[in-house]
């Protein structure tokens, strides 16, 4: 994070959910925790526990989460908290925390990478990514008779004959994104076909096997980066010792990883919540920016905007296939009715001292579960460190219908985009 300019809050480019208000702590976080608590009970409640997070932000969540299993009494066994941070600017803002009454003794620790995390057969891990994994980098492709083409980017110096890609044949306002264009001094960038597959390309489209049952014209975003991630995590999370034939791994992983597996002793495993807003399937067309929290054309100030992409939970859950049980996803509003929000309101509710303090957790509560925003568009999975078992973690029951992957056309992109071997 630049500290010059502000990602997050209300004067950067977006607020995540445990910024909208310390209402979010007190709806949510313990609908989390309680689940975080009733799986390491199922455990067999370890005598040690760490807290790991993937992308803390200002450590607003984690603070909400340890000022409430203080009240469950996990905190008693808790060795430290495990930050998953590369921003020097974050992790001093995160380092302030230590001050905060909830940290209390707790030692905190920063990584780089989760690869650089310790597994740890001795302490229950308890893992949570909140807003994480739509922030990592994605491939885009498109699947044509010849394989799969990578979505590039290229320079263009007509402003005025290049209007933006995701404008472009668009139904409505073309007109008024040329002008802006058109005003706009210097190169602009755009989306442009490789003119032919490329080894990255074919790797990633047969990346999963979803992806070689859609038609051709589909196009899909690749994340390479959370596929990577969310193995080390089910190598984190696993009980036992991952194994050196999990089917698929082999295309997305480093060979040399499951001779390291092979010497890892049986753990006491763990658990955890990836909380993101995405689905149970590939998506090709959700690639967006956000600048002062209104959506903007990606293109127009590179480096300046929040870049986002729709998760593709299936994905993280093959990348995690045979070294953990994996739940969901559900939506947000499932999920956090499921665990109880409408009772935690109701208490928050009859203590509140003034009618403004009720109006604010309602209108918290409300926006949490909304179908329309974030109840729907959130999901939540959950993870759990016996592999291979049938045994569902309560509150992913399953009662929906498995999600059918649908070829997805992106506005603007045809075989018309195809860039010439020069311009790609």
């Amino acid at each position: 994070m630049n500290p010059s300019h502000p990602v997050f809050g209300t004067s950067g480019d977006f607020i995540t959910s445990p910024e909208i208000s310390q209402v979010f702590g007190e709806v949510i976080d313990p609908s989390l925790c309680i689940w975080f608590v009733s799986q390491w009970a199922n455990a067999g409640k370890p005598a040690s526990v760490r807290l790991v997070e993937l992308g803390p932000g200002r450590g607003t969540l984690m603070a909400d989460i340890l000022r409430t299993i203080s009240k469950f009494g996990l905190s008693q066994s808790l060795t430290g908290v495990h930050f998953v941070e590369t921003s020097q600017a974050l992790r001093s803002v995160q380092e302030r925390l230590q001050s905060s009454p909830h940290y209390g003794d707790v030692k905190l620790h920063w990584y780089n990478s989760i690869t650089e995390i310790p597994r740890s057969p001795s302490e229950y891990t308890i893992l949570v990514a909140h807003e994480f994994f739509d922030a990592l980098p994605i491939h885009v492709l498109q699947k044509k008779e010849t394989g799969w083409h990578e979505v590039l980017i290229a320079n263009t110096e007509d402003l005025q004959t290049s209007p933006s890609p995701e404008t472009k044949d668009a139904d409505t306002n073309e007109s008024t994104t040329q002008e802006n264009s058109a005003m706009t001094p210097g190169p602009r960038l755009r989306r442009v076909l490789s003119p032919q597959p490329s080894a990255a390309s074919m790797l990633l489209g047969h990346s999963s096997p979803r992806f070689d049952k859609l038609p051709v014209g589909s196009f899909i975003e690749v994340s390479p980066t959370s596929f990577r991630i969310a193995h080390h995590v089910g190598r984190l999370l696993a009980a036992n010792p991952p194994p050196s034939d999990i089917p698929g791994r082999s295309r997305s992983l480093p060979q040399d990883e499951t001779k390291e597996a092979e010497k890892e002793e049986v753990g006491v495993g763990g658990c955890g919540l990836f909380i993101d807003y995405g689905g149970a399937n590939v998506f090709g067309d959700s690639f967006r920016a956000f600048k002062q929290h209104k959506i903007v054309d990606a293109f127009d100030q590179p480096g300046e905007c929040d870049l986002t992409a729709n998760v593709d939970f299936a994905y993280l859950k093959e990348a995690m296939s045979g070294l953990v049980s994996t739940h969901g996803p559900l939506t947000q509003s499932s999920f956090l009715e499921r665990m109880g929000l409408p009772i935690r309101v109701d208490a928050l509710l009859r203590g509140a001292k003034s009618e403004e303090r009720r109006k604010v957790i309602q209108d918290a509560a409300s926006r949490l579960v909304d179908l329309s925003g974030m109840g729907k568009e959130y999901k939540v999975l959950g993870i759990t460190s016996t592999a291979g078992t049938d045994v569902e973690a309560y509150p992913f029951i399953r009662e929906q219908e498995p999600v059918q992957e649908e070829p997805v056309k992106k506005q603007g992109q045809d075989e018309s985009t195809e860039a010439s071997s020069s311009s790609a």
